[in-house]
């Protein structure tokens, strides 16, 4: 183990760990979203591959998980869209409960997505947008669909079983005004009255307090989606009130090389200055003012931090912007060290960065591309999926970053253009 994560494994364990939530995301599938115009399904379920099989999130009787799924490929190929579809999912599930104070968990604020059809088809453009997520939340396993077209809901449903258990039960089930409840709810005193632009779960989570209800909501209440444009999300993570929260994070900053005493905020002026003490005294400098690396750092460790202490699930677009390539490895590592990461915590990224996509730091299923097609059309596939021309899979102890630089795996035809000594087109 080294340095820095034995270091980051003390600080985690100084914060008080109570019960081992199990908050796991398994299936998201969408359609007709952005660039991607057909259902497309990013699955967090571990396949039978014997690489990092003891970094697997395990439940008695149901498939392991993966800890870590990463996507690569071009600019402009769907990396961030395949992010944004989730965050737009998420988003619309949360704001109107963090909007009207009934929220349950710690949001992180969000910034809203709005569900934008597949720009390049007529008949596209006038379809609803479609998304699907399998998760498990303690000892059940959920199903949420949801269909908007034009900021309208249009359809949605909640299932749930137990975990192992075989057949799912309707919580409910929701077309256009038309609302049909399962036997989880008491029908008699729940309103069907329903507003056309907020989904029905955020309905009943506000208010009411039916047990279903309220662990789906803590499920997605609990997702951390991050946008370092978003400079609000970025203060709400930092200033917590939570003292010993916020030493923590020093401790955390302090343990990577970045020499900070404290921080503040001034309300007045809305400005965020860090402290670092000379000679006895202390000194302030504005946030805006620091290196790009230590900004970078100050907005992505309090995350990381957050997502491994209590188990959460953290979307960033392009992770590798913001932390140094040994410091991404680190990150990586935590997340799949089950001593560190003891409340299943998971890591959803995008990247550029290919010193990291390697077999000695992921999975083949863990590794994702997205590349648009000749349509323009977003697709994604694993690594695990490609064939070689003999129908084989890749090897797991194939360099994966020096093939797919030779366009072994696609997802990047400007890269295998040029290192043939071709013209871009």
């Amino acid at each position: 183990m080294s340095p820095f994560i034995k270091k980051f494994c003390k600080v985690l364990l100084e914060f008080s760990i109570t019960e081992i939530l199990k908050i796991r995301l398994l299936i998201p599938s969408f359609k007709n979203f952005k660039s991607y115009k057909e259902t497309t399904t990013f699955d967090f379920q571990a396949t039978s591959i014997p690489e990092f099989s003891d970094s697997l999130l395990i439940d008695q009787k149901e498939d392991a998980l993966l800890p870590v799924g990463v996507v690569y490929g071009p600019n402009g190929g769907g990396k961030t869209n395949l992010l944004s579809a989730l965050s737009c999912l998420i988003s619309t599930v949360v704001k109107p409960i963090y909007e009207l104070e009934k929220a349950r968990e710690n949001i992180i604020i969000q910034q809203r997505v709005n569900a934008v059809p597949f720009g390049f088809d007529e008949i596209s453009r006038e379809m609803p947008t479609e998304f699907e997520v399998y998760f498990r939340q303690e000892k059940n396993e959920y199903r949420y669909n949801l269909s908007i077209c034009k900021d309208e809901i249009v359809e949605e449903s909640l299932y749930w079983k137990k975990l192992g258990g075989k057949r799912p039960g309707m919580v409910f089930d929701r077309e256009g005004s038309e609302i049909t409840l399962g036997a989880s709810i008491n029908k008699t005193s729940i309103n069907r009255s329903v507003n056309p632009k907020m989904p029905y779960l955020s309905f009943l989570a506000i208010n009411y307090d039916i047990p279903v209800i309220v662990e789906v909501q803590r499920w997605f209440e609990a997702c951390v989606i991050r946008n370092y444009a978003n400079p609000i999300a970025d203060r709400q993570i930092m200033l917590s009130k939570d003292e010993t929260y916020r030493a923590r994070i020093i401790r955390a900053l302090n343990d990577v090389d970045i020499d900070m005493t404290g921080y503040r905020y001034d309300e007045e002026n809305h400005e965020l200055y860090t402290q670092r003490m000379i000679d006895g005294k202390i000194y302030e400098l504005k946030f805006n003012e620091e290196s790009d690396g230590t900004k970078k750092m100050i907005a992505a460790l309090p995350v990381i931090l957050l997502a491994l202490q209590e188990g959460r699930l953290v979307i960033i677009d392009e992770l590798d912007a913001k932390l140094h390539p040994k410091l991404l490895r680190y990150v990586i590592s935590l997340f799949k060290n089950m001593n560190v990461n003891k409340k299943g915590a998971q890591l959803l990224f995008t990247s550029h960065d290919m010193s990291t996509m390697k077999n000695t730091v992921f999975r083949r299923d863990e590794i994702w591309f997205a590349a648009e097609n000749a349509k323009h059309e977003s697709e994604i596939y694993s690594l695990y999926e490609i064939r070689r021309e003999n129908n084989e899979r890749v090897n797991s102890t194939a360099a994966y970053d020096k093939q797919y630089l030779e366009g072994r795996y696609g997802a990047d035809p400007y890269l295998t253009n040029m290192l043939a000594g071709g013209e871009w087109e």
